[in-house]
């Protein structure tokens, strides 16, 4: 039995329902289908779970989703629809007639279904089974992390390769005549993610002293001899799978600052994927990095350490289980990543991210791209 047949017993419901597109991580996960028109999904102890589809999707939801497939009609909507208006009440009366009882659903289920809904049956939420249950990651899950994780090293060479080959004028990286720029590293990482069938977002191509802040995106020409931090978190359009690397390079030579950084960085990373295995916690992991940090002069605050150690990656790039202040036990099957940073304003920042799956002899890095500051 499953953590989600647990929690439909549990808590005494006929049923787990959930609603809304593949875009929701849960009903990709539940229905492993991809629409981007709402569906519903039903989940009763001991059956397969059912999605309901227009009669359009019907046929396709049958071929590629691992659940049933019902149409609207059969589910016997379009005859609510004869007598209701408002289209949450219909949704509502037709999940209450399959489902005949009390209802278990996700946290995010839409605030108006769940209102008409619960005028008719009782309803609760599920907070923790299925957050449970995908942190937790089959081979299968494992296999297409590694595949899309293999098209983000590609991509991360050829952003590294353009850096690499640059000239450098008046202090700029040079492309040809022209400065090379974030924009135009970022754009030829993305020319390769495409091609591979993964769609980016946000990539992080930052120089200089805009590297002392975590998340600025980056923008304008990229200057010799400063940090340049790439972020790259792509999803594999096929199957909604991400991954998830950073590197730090320089094209020239670094600050001594720079170089200290680098190398307490890659040490952390070392130590952490020593220490992440089953049983221990997140915080535990996350704590002894702070510790490493702090024997180093670096601290916690505006500048040095100043973010999680790493999270679940699967189909979302941030899921469950965190590296952090407050994180949970960590299982074999969470699909993590490893990524200390330090950041000092005015000198500049260096993370280096891999990505790796919790197994029972500890932590199995998927990353395979070297780490190496200066080009």
């Amino acid at each position: 039995m499953d953590a989600l047949e647990e929690a439909i017993q549990r808590s005494g419901s006929a049923a787990y329902v959930a609603f809304g597109s593949s875009q929701d991580a849960d009903i990709r996960y539940l229905t492993m289908f991809s629409t981007t028109d709402p569906i519903v999904y039903v989940k009763k102890p001991g059956e397969q779970g059912t999605v309901v589809v227009s009669q359009m999707e019907y046929e396709r939801a049958r071929r590629e989703s691992t659940a049933a497939v019902m149409t609207r009609a059969e589910a016997g909507l379009l005859g609510i629809l004869e007598e209701e208006k408002d289209r949450w009440r219909a949704l509502a009366r037709m999940i209450a007639g399959l489902v005949q009882g009390r209802v278990l659903v996700p946290p995010h289920f839409p605030y108006a279904l769940a209102k008409e809904l619960s005028s008719l049956v009782s309803v609760e939420i599920d907070r923790t089974a299925l957050v449970a249950m995908r942190a937790r990651k089959s081979e299968w899950e494992v296999g297409r992390i590694r595949q899309v994780q293999a098209a983000t090293e590609e991509a991360m060479e050829t952003g590294i390769a353009m850096i690499r080959k640059a000239g450098i004028k008046s202090g700029l990286l040079s492309r040809g005549a022209v400065p090379l720029t974030s924009g135009m590293v970022r754009a030829a990482m993305h020319q390769v993610l495409l091609k591979k069938g993964c769609t980016p977002a946000d990539t992080i191509v930052s120089c200089g002293e805009e590297t002392a802040f975590p998340h600025i995106r980056g923008e304008g020409a990229l200057k010799a001899d400063e940090p340049i931090v790439i972020d790259i978190f792509p999803r594999d359009d096929q199957t909604g799978y991400y991954s998830d690397m950073t590197r730090t390079v320089c094209r020239g030579e670094p600050s001594p600052d720079i170089r200290d950084m680098f190398e307490a960085v890659r040490e952390a990373q070392d130590l952490a994927a020593a220490r992440i295995r089953p049983g221990v916690t997140g915080e535990e992991v996350y704590r002894a990095v702070v510790d490493f940090f702090a024997d180093l002069g670096y601290g916690t605050g505006s500048s040095g350490f100043v973010h999680n150690l790493g999270h679940g990656v699967g189909l979302e790039v941030h899921e469950v289980p965190s590296l952090g202040p407050s994180g949970e036990v960590l299982v074999q099957g969470n699909v993590v990543t490893n990524e200390p940073g330090l950041y000092m304003p005015g000198t500049g920042g260096v993370r280096l991210e891999n990505i790796g799956v919790i197994g029972n002899g500890g932590f199995f890095t998927l990353t395979r791209y070297p780490r190496e500051l200066v080009l």
